[in-house]
């Protein structure tokens, strides 16, 4: 569904201090296969609404290729607006007029054949008929949400880009909205997402890639991408920390030291913890707290950039 290569896009701002330039996406390979997931993971001002702007036809890229739905990004944008449905972060959805009638809008703009039927098909699928005639100001967030949706699926695209669709959303109504994005992989929609929340990218995605700086540090599937990274992951909180990463050093795939916190990743925690503490007690290093966890996307965005994506400024 998405084939990109070297996808570019600088963007340069004035003020009383000065010209300043950012390079938002510094060349951004991706494909979206039909009837997948595919999500795009970082913190904030990593590059991921930059990308989705720009497979969307919203802006031009400065560099790069891509077919998106078929159609060549930059010789066809009617043909990939057809192809596609998108939902940006603010959602769009009207607080003044009613659901029913901004998918109308939505369907009439897309030049659907039967508007009106198509209208209450969607609303029904995403359990919005109640709510149909209520002015957007009354809904809730998720409501809104699945508002949005429908708006960008109205013409049933088989194309959906999501750019950050559960920000700001209570835990009952993200569990909710991820159950119908699901839904949509199983009719067949292609979805391009974009997030910054680990568990999210974890459970939704076929397969991701995770940018940071405008540049793709990482991809696969989330289960290959972790047990790339390591089977398990031992956190001590530790006297001196540097010297006990090199006591264990020998038993890691990888340590690594974060102020007094000592990670070390293995192949096996089970058995290599006990090991590990007998090492530890023989150096005389005194231990606060310890944990054994399975590594995590945050494990994967560490080994890659140095830092978690707590870090790097995302609600992670």
């Amino acid at each position: 569904m998405i084939e990109a290569q070297g996808l570019r896009k600088t963007f340069t701002t004035r003020s009383r201090k000065g010209t300043q330039t950012v390079e938002a996406v510094r060349g951004v390979d991706l494909e979206v296969k039909k009837g997948e997931i595919f999500g795009v993971l970082g913190p904030n001002g990593a590059g991921k609404t930059t990308t989705i702007r720009m497979l969307s036809t919203l802006i031009a890229p400065d560099a790069g290729t891509a077919t998106v739905a078929g159609h060549d990004l930059l010789k066809e944008p009617a043909g990939v607006r057809r192809n596609l449905g998108y939902v940006s972060q603010a959602g769009g959805v009207e607080d003044t007029t009613s659901a029913r009638a901004q998918i109308m809008m939505a369907a009439r703009i897309h030049a659907v054949p039967d508007p009106g039927r198509a209208t209450a098909e969607v609303l029904e699928r995403f359990d919005l008929t109640e709510l149909a005639d209520r002015p957007g100001r009354t809904l809730s967030g998720g409501q809104k949400r699945r508002v949005a949706i429908a708006i960008g699926l109205v013409h049933n695209p088989p194309l959906l880009f999501l750019d950050e669709p559960t920000t700001g959303l209570d835990p009952q109504n993200r569990a909710n909205l991820w159950e119908r994005i699901r839904q949509l992989r199983e009719a067949g929609t292609s979805v391009l997402l974009s997030t910054h929340y680990l568990d999210e990218a974890d459970a939704l995605c076929d397969r991701l890639m995770i940018v940071d700086h405008g540049l793709v540090v990482a991809e696969g599937t989330p289960s290959d991408l972790k047990r790339e990274v390591s089977g398990d992951v031992i956190t001590l909180r530790v006297d001196e920390p540097e010297r006990a990463a090199e006591t264990v050093e020998p038993l890691a795939r990888e340590t690594r030291v974060d102020d007094d916190l000592l990670r070390v990743y293995v192949d096996d925690g089970e058995h290599t913890l006990p090991v590990l503490l007998r090492a530890l007690e023989e150096r005389g290093l005194g231990l606060s707290s310890i944990a054994l966890d399975r590594s995590t996307l945050d494990d994967v965005f560490l080994a890659k950039t140095g830092r978690t994506l707590r870090d790097a400024g995302a609600d992670a």
